[in-house]
This record gives structure tokens, C-alpha cells and sequence, in this order.
């Protein structure tokens, strides 16, 4: 897909310079974007929410106090979409799923408040697989999102339509959440870059929970400095989210415009990159460990010797916690309500709602994570599940004692075609093998664009993971990779695909 004219061609940083240089208007900018949304979108359908009269307002609003002279923020009127699992008082927050069709929430995330103080103008909520349960958004209850570059394959998920809607060039920032790879894992299938950050980093406040100790917001955006920018604006700490970090947030945009290596010390991760990964990712991932070292790193072997079992302890971590935030969608409160009939008791409504609303993948979660909680399983699954955390958590531990930053590829294959797997949920799982390990350990991780998989001229992602609260090693290497690829190319990876 070639870039569009200017100003939907330009980056955050490209479209907050002009901007700020007086060249476009917040206005003008906002208007060039939802054109774009309605002219792709049929197709990508990354949007499940549009908010074209509150996005031209908050325009004008930034116009106006631009024009006042009043201090903005670095990205004030820049567009953004938000993935529909994050709050907003004045749009829908369905989670992809009929249980919450519709509704509104009474508050901002805080998130939602940050992006807004900082003048970002907000167009509209993402498509995601429901409750962010999938690698695909095939389960979300809207239907699936499609990947800008092949609309029959998937942009990823669960945040597939954030993804899907950065790389279309819709918006050129958007908000995802990662519990075991939704943001990095769409963003190395759609050519773009996501990043997540150190758990607590970002705070979870107004964040609908589905594994509350794995969730983590995080930015979708087109370029290293692009995310790093975002990240800025919603890092930091938040006292009402009991997990929010109270250390300073990392300088993560001088790392994004540092871009050096030499001396850094890189590991590959040797559990992850054997079987089961495409030899076009795996081509792709050491043409990449080989421009590090021509760059400068001491490139490594890092042995993490208890990854292979992260995946297995992820899936029973995640569901049991999931199985208890979801309790909460009962028919009783907030949200559907069905089969509400005189005859019919409490639980009965509660069972009928629940069944109506709850896709597949959510019940099928919500199965496996109360058996693994129930009396007589529990140390058996969901206790043995943490042990292996914890063993995971050491094997980081251990190779940071070595090195800087870790590298993988970001997903075992490029983006799949849609209803490939949607009918084998192990092999769906699968996409995460790489990207579970950061989210057991809360350390951050994030994925840039490496280049086009030979056999099918699909992006490929390198994952880059940092010890916690080192977010900007990450942002650095990154940065690095992508100004040598392009200066390679001479363009972006995104101006190399040709879908729509």
C-alpha cells in the first residue's frame, strides 16, 4: 500500500512538527484522517466506533488555543484511536463483545484523560477480539478486522484493529493492550510498531481487566520515535491504580532519537526461533542480528532454558484470573440483560445473559480458568502455572545479568489467513510463544518492522525485551534497526505494501 497524500502520509512527529509550524491545522488534519476512514475502512474495518463530531470539535479546541498562544502538549492535535477496551465517558466501550453492546461508561480511563490533556484528538475505538481473548480478532463480535497489507489475512490481535488502522494509514497513533502479545504480536504481522511497556508503567485505570496481573496499555504507531512519543504522554504514575510504578518515567524519546548501539550488549534468545518458527522470520531475524553487530552490539547467545514451558503456564494463569474479572458481567448490573422473564430465577438470568453474550473463545476461557482454580486443581494447574512464572521471571533475571536488551522474532509467522486457525485453539495460542515471557515477567518489550518474509512479502517483527523499568533500551535498539533498515530501503516497510 503506498502512502497516501500528505497530511495522512506523515507520521505523529512529521504531522505534530506542521502543526506546531502553523503548515496544517488540527482541523484540517482531523478531517484528511476521517476521509481516510471513510474511504478504507469498509474494507480494513479496524474502526468499530467513529466519532467524526466530537474528534472535529476537540480539533478546533487545539486550533483555538494554539492560536491563543497557550502551551500544548509535543503531539497536540495529532489523531489517535483508542482500542475499545479502554474507557470513555463520551464514546461506546463494548470489548468487542454483545455483553457490553452499547454501552457507556460514567468515567475516562486514565488514559483517556492523559491523551486528551495532552491534545490529542481522538477519532474512534478499535475492533479487538472480545474481552482481548485471541491473536486474530476473528472472535471479536463485530466481526474480524483485515490486514491493509492482504485483506484475507488477519492484522493480529487481540488489538488487530489498531494495528490494522495505523498500517492503513486511518491514524497514525493508536492505543492497544498487551496481556500476552496483542500489541507487539499485530504490530509485527501489519508492519508497524508496538510497544509494551514495563508493568505499572502505564496505568490500568479505566482499563476493562481481563488478567489483571498480565495487562498492560501501550501505543501502536508507524515509527519507533512515533510510539516513543505516545508512550510520554500516557506513562507515569496513577495512585488510583494500585500497580502503577511510582519511578519516573524512563527517557524514552532521547533513547528513540539516540538510535545507537555500539557497545550495547544484545542476547538472541536460543529457546525462541527453532521449530515451529516460518524460515522467512527466521531469515529475516538473523539478517537483523547481523546489521546489530555491523552497527556496533556485542551480539550474544542467551540461554532462557524455562521459556518453553511460558506458554502452558500462561494459559492457565490467564484464563483463572479472566474467569474472575468476568464474573462481574452477570446480567445484574451493568451491561446485556437477557431472559428476564417472571418465571425465571436470579441465576437463571445470570446464566441465560451470560451464554447470549459470551462469544466461543470467552467461554471456552472462562471453562478453563475456573477448573484450574476449582478445589482439588488448584496447585495442580494454577499453583504449578505460577512456579513456572517465577522460573520464567529468573531466566530474565539471569540473561540481563549478561546482557542489555534480548532479541527474538517478534511472531512465529507472518500474518495468517483468516479462519486458518480459528477452529484450533492451540494452534492460535501458538502466535504468543514468543511474547508470553515479557508479560509472566512484567518486564517491558516492543516490535519493529525488519523487512518482507520471502516466501509470502509479508512484514516480520524483531521483538526487543529490557529489564523493568528500562523501557528505553528497548526504544534505543529499536530506533537503531529501523534508521539502518531504511536507510537501506530509503522509505518505510509500510510504503512497500500494495492492498488497498
Amino acid at each position: 500500500m503506498s502512502a497516501p497524500p500528505e497530511p495522512v502520509g506523515w507520521d505523529a512527529a512529521r504531522t505534530a512538527a506542521a502543526l506546531a509550524a502553523g503548515e496544517v491545522s488540527a482541523v484540517e488534519v482531523t478531517r484528511a484522517h476521517l476521509d481516510r476512514i471513510d474511504a478504507v475502512d469498509d474494507r480494513v474495518r479496524a474502526f468499530l466506533h467513529v466519532d467524526r463530531e466530537g474528534a472535529l470539535a476537540a480539533a478546533g479546541a487545539v486550533d483555538e488555543r494554539r492560536r491563543a498562544g497557550q502551551a500544548l502538549g509535543p503531539l497536540a492535535g495529532v489523531p489517535l484511536a483508542l482500542k475499545d477496551i479502554v474507557a470513555t465517558a463520551d464514546m461506546p466501550t463494548t470489548c468487542g463483545s454483545r455483553m457490553l453492546d452499547g454501552w457507556r461508561p460514567p468515567y475516562d480511563a486514565t488514559i483517556t484523560e492523559r491523551i486528551r490533556a495532552g491534545g490529542l484528538v481522538i477519532l474512534g475505538k478499535t475492533n479487538m477480539d472480545e474481552f482481548a481473548m485471541g491473536s486474530s480478532t476473528e472472535f471479536s463480535a463485530y466481526g474480524a478486522s483485515s490486514n491493509p497489507w492482504d485483506l484475507e489475512r488477519t492484522p493480529g490481535g487481540s488489538g488487530g484493529g489498531s494495528s490494522a488502522a495505523v498500517a492503513a494509514y486511518e491514524v497514525p497513533l493508536a492505543i492497544g493492550t498487551d496481556t500476552g502479545g496483542s500489541i507487539r504480536q499485530p504490530a509485527a504481522v501489519t508492519g508497524t510498531v508496538g510497544a509494551k511497556p514495563t508493568y505499572g508503567g502505564v496505568s490500568r485505570y479505566g482499563i476493562v481487566a481481563m488478567a489483571s496481573s498480565l495487562d498492560q496499555a501501550g501505543p501502536c504507531a508507524r515509527t519507533v520515535l512515533d510510539a516513543a512519543l505516545l508512550h510520554s504522554v500516557i506513562g507515569g504514575h496513577d495512585p488510583r491504580d494500585s500497580t502503577s510504578v511510582r519511578e519516573p518515567l524512563p527517557g524514552v524519546v532521547g533513547a528513540a532519537r539516540r538510535a545507537d548501539v555500539a557497545g550495547v550488549r544484545i542476547g538472541v534468545v536460543r529457546e525462541l526461533g527453532g521449530e515451529g518458527f516460518q524460515a522467512g522470520v527466521r531469515q529475516r531475524f538473523d539478517e537483523a542480528v547481523a546489521l546489530l553487530t555491523g552497527l556496533g552490539a556485542d551480539v550474544v547467545e542467551v540461554s532462557c532454558p524455562h521459556f518453553p514451558h511460558a506458554l502452558g503456564a500462561y494459559y492457565l494463569i490467564m484464563p483463572s484470573e479472566a474467569s474472575s474479572n468476568l464474573a462481574r458481567f452477570d446480567g445484574m448490573r451493568y451491561g446485556l440483560r437477557t431472559g428476564d422473564d417472571a418465571d425465571r430465577t436470579v441465576e437463571e438470568v445470570m446464566a441465560h445473559t451470560r451464554a447470549t453474550g459470551f462469544g466461543e473463545e470467552v467461554v471456552r476461557r472462562i471453562i478453563l480458568g475456573t477448573y484450574a482454580l476449582s478445589a482439588g486443581y488448584y496447585d495442580a494447574y494454577y499453583g504449578q502455572a505460577q512456579k513456572v512464572r517465577t522460573l520464567v521471571q529468573r531466566d530474565l533475571a539471569a540473561a540481563f545479568d549478561q546482557v542489555d536488551v534480548l532479541v527474538s522474532p517478534t511472531a512465529p509467522t507472518t500474518a495468517f489467513r483468516l479462519g486458518e486457525k480459528v477452529g484450533d485453539p492451540l494452534a492460535m495460542y501458538l502466535n504468543d510463544v514468543a511474547t508470553i515471557p515479557a508479560n509472566l515477567a512484567g518486564s517491558p518489550a516492543m516490535s519493529v518492522p525488519i523487512g518482507l518474509a520471502p516466501e509470502d512479502g509479508l512484514p516480520v517483527g524483531l521483538q526487543v525485551m529490557a529489564p523493568a523499568l528500562a523501557d528505553d533500551r528497548m526504544y534505543n535498539v529499536a530506533a537503531a534497526v529501523e534508521a539502518a533498515l531504511q536507510e537501506r530501503r530509503g522509505h518505510p516497510i509500510l510504503e512497500e505494501a500494495n492492498a488497498l
